[in-house]
């Protein structure tokens, strides 16, 4: 299943790796590793972060996935499924709300 995938990277032990030169082959191989559908950073609530698009085919991948970032650098890490229109069009939403409306 596609999910959304967000990390929030708190500021140490972050800045660090950027100090010690560490961040950027730290990064680069935790996200070979994943092999990301998509993925965007930017910032969250102050913190550096990102939203990536990951595929999650059962619940044993969401370690896989979640611990480089935990283990590297403290993160917070949410998954959220992601659903496209084409996923929606099959959900019925006209049976639905005649069902539950």
């Amino acid at each position: 299943m596609r999910m959304i995938m967000r990390v929030k990277l708190p500021v140490e032990p972050f800045n660090a790796a950027v100090r010690n030169g560490s961040a950027p082959s730290v990064m680069k191989r935790i996200m070979e590793e994943m092999k990301a559908e998509g993925a965007w950073f930017s910032s969250f609530d102050g913190h550096r972060g990102g939203i990536l698009i990951v595929d999650v085919n059962d619940a044993s991948d969401i370690p896989r996935l979640a611990e480089p970032w935990f283990l590297n650098f403290d993160a917070e890490v949410q998954f959220h499924p992601a659903i496209t229109p084409e996923d929606l069009g099959r959900a019925d939403l006209e049976s639905l709300g005649k069902k539950w409306g």
